[in-house]
């Protein structure tokens, strides 16, 4: 009996050594973020205010073993009322049709994520850039992990195809979305 006890005993101690946990994301110090050239000579940049992410994180390893997030596609803010709701009408993203943006985290190695996203009803690979900025136990006791994603995408490979072109023959918008994420989450 001792024989196999001893054993079980060594995998119970490894797979207890580093776990991954579920958390939470705190809406209050995360952002999820875009930018985009305009007219060819400046950026906008905006945000999106509603969203839910799953997050399944190993803090010994530092690695994300699931992350997935929904986002409100009607919660876009680029500080100009006039310019968000162009951006939730059918030119763009047709919120009344495709509610939301959805990310799913396919694998991660080293410092990449990738993943699938669908953007007006369009879904295609994408990788992100992550950077682990650290975890800590806060005030309450809670383990939190912040942490950043960036990456690239081109609109029109979801279907956000409007656009005029200047006088000059460049474009009002430009098709490469610059993405820049922060989270700071918080452990269940």
């Amino acid at each position: 009996m001792n024989y196999l006890l001893k054993p079980i005993m060594a995998l119970v101690f490894l797979f207890s050594l580093s776990e991954a946990k579920e958390f939470v994301i705190d809406n209050t110090h995360s952002n999820i973020g875009f930018s985009v050239k305009h007219m060819m000579i400046s950026n906008v940049k905006g945000n999106f205010n509603a969203y839910t992410a799953d997050i399944d994180f190993d803090a010994d390893k530092k690695v994300f073993n699931k992350l997935s997030a929904k986002i409100d596609a009607a919660s876009i803010d680029t500080g100009i009322a006039k310019r968000d709701d162009h951006l939730r009408s059918s030119d763009f993203f047709d919120v009344t049709k495709f509610k939301t943006v959805d990310f799913v985290m396919t694998s991660m190695k080293d410092d990449k994520v990738y993943g699938k996203i669908t953007i007006h009803g369009v879904t295609k690979d994408i990788v992100l850039v992550s950077t682990i900025h650290g975890v800590i136990k806060d005030f309450q006791g809670h383990q939190r992990v912040g942490f950043s994603l960036e990456g690239k995408l081109n609109r029109k490979d979801f279907g956000l195809t409007w656009n005029k072109i200047l006088e000059g023959g460049g474009l009002t918008v430009d098709d490469t979305i610059n993405l820049a994420i922060e989270v700071e989450a918080i452990e269940l």
